[in-house]
C-alpha cells in the first residue's frame, strides 16, 4: 500500500476572464447569463487576476489555513502560498516552475505545472462536455469573505462523480468558495476567509520567507516523459462520461493514462512488478484514500501493478481499474 499512497501526491483550465455585471445589473437584465457561462469566467479569473488573501481547506474534521499572493503580469503568473498551520511550508511559483520549501526537513522540491493547473486546482477543463454528465444551475446570491458572490451548482447525473458547488465573486469571477459533495455530505471544502482582489503586487510579497542553504536537499520532481498516441492498454468497456485525454510513457517504464469527464480527472499508472509479490494486497487488490475527494484502487494484472486514482467516488476508480486490460492482437 505504501507504493499506492506515493502516487497520491501526483498532481491533477485556463480560459480568459471576462468582467461580470453587478448583481443589480444582472437582476435587471432580460436575458440572464446561463450558469455554464459563469464556469468559464471562474476558470480564467484565478489565473488572470491579482489577489491576496487567506483561505481554509477542509477535509472531514481536518482543516488547514494558508495565505496566498497571486500576480498576473505580461502573460505570466507568479504566486506565493504559505501554509499557516502545523509544519511550515511555502510554495513559490513562477510561470510553470514550482518550488516547495520544507524548512523542518531542510528540503526543496522542484516541479512543474501545466498552464491552468495552479490555484485553486479543481476547475472545469472542458465546459462543452459537462452538460452530458452534470446538471448545471445557478443558486441564489450570497456573501463570502465580505464579497457578493454568485453560486453555481453542478449536480452529477450518476454515481460515478461528485457534485460541486462554486461561489464566484460577483464582479471579477474569482472563486471564493467551493465544495465537493457526495450525496448530502461535504467531503472537501475550500473557502477564502479574507481576500483583496486587484491592485498592485510588489516583488517583495512574492519572495520566499525561507532561503534554502547549501545543506538543503533538492528533490527534482519534474517528470521526463514522452507522450504517445498509442498504448497496448485499453478499457474493456468505457467509463460513462470519461474520455482518454493523454497517454505518457516514462523512462522508468511506467505508463500514465489520464481520463477526464471535463471536470473530474482519473489517472491510471501501470508499472512492471519486476519480481515483486504484489505488495501484500489481498488477492492483489485494495483501496486507499488520499483524503477528501481523492480515492485510489490497485490491482495486479499481467505482471503489472495498476494503480488508479482520481477525484471521484471509490466505486468509479474500482470500476475503471477492473476494466483496464492488455489489448491482445
Amino acid at each position: 500500500m505504501a507504493r499506492m499512497k506515493s502516487w497520491l501526491a501526483f498532481g491533477l483550465c485556463a480560459l480568459c476572464a471576462q468582467p461580470l455585471a453587478s448583481l443589480a445589473d444582472e437582476a435587471a437584465s432580460p436575458a440572464p447569463e446561463p450558469a455554464a457561462a459563469w464556469l468559464e469566467r471562474i476558470a480564467g479569473a484565478s489565473q488572470r487576476l491579482n489577489y491576496v488573501g487567506t483561505f481554509s481547506y477542509q477535509v472531514g474534521r481536518i482543516s488547514e489555513t494558508s495565505r496566498i499572493v497571486h500576480r498576473f503580469a505580461d502573460g505570466d503568473e507568479s504566486e506565493r502560498l504559505e501554509v499557516l498551520d502545523g509544519s511550515p511550508r511555502e510554495v513559490i511559483r513562477q510561470g510553470n516552475e514550482v518550488h516547495c520549501l520544507l524548512p523542518k526537513q531542510r528540503t526543496m522540491i522542484v516541479s512543474r505545472v501545466d498552464a491552468g493547473e495552479g490555484f485553486p486546482g479543481r476547475l472545469p477543463r472542458n465546459y462543452a462536455k459537462l452538460v452530458d454528465t452534470y446538471d448545471i444551475s445557478k443558486g441564489e446570491a450570497d456573501r463570502v469573505a465580505g464579497h457578493e458572490a454568485r453560486k453555481v451548482v453542478l449536480s452529477p447525473r450518476d454515481s460515478l462523480r461528485f457534485g460541486h458547488v462554486l461561489w464566484a465573486e460577483a464582479q471579477s469571477g474569482l472563486l471564493l468558495k467551493s465544495q465537493v459533495i457526495d450525496g448530502n455530505e461535504v467531503v472537501e471544502q475550500f473557502t477564502f476567509n479574507d481576500v483583496r482582489i486587484g491592485g498592485e503586487i510588489g516583488d517583495e510579497l512574492l519572495q520566499a520567507q525561507v532561503k534554502p542553504g547549501e545543506d538543503w536537499r533538492v528533490v527534482d520532481a519534474r517528470i521526463d516523459d514522452t507522450e504517445t498516441a498509442k498504448t497496448r492498454w485499453r478499457l474493456k468497456e468505457p467509463l460513462p462520461g470519461f474520455a482518454l485525454m493523454s497517454t505518457h510513457h516514462r523512462r522508468n517504464k511506467t505508463v500514465h493514462m489520464l481520463f477526464s469527464d471535463g471536470l473530474a480527472a482519473i489517472s491510471v499508472f501501470i508499472e512492471p512488478l519486476e519480481g515483486e509479490s504484489g505488495g501484500g494486497l489481498p488477492k492483489g487488490r485494495g483501496f486507499s484514500s488520499g483524503g477528501g475527494a481523492v480515492n485510489a484502487f490497485e490491482r495486479i494484472a499481467d505482471g503489472q501493478r495498476i494503480t488508479v486514482l482520481g477525484e471521484v467516488p471509490a466505486r468509479a476508480v474500482q470500476r475503471l481499474a477492473e476494466t483496464i486490460e492488455v489489448a491482445h492482437e
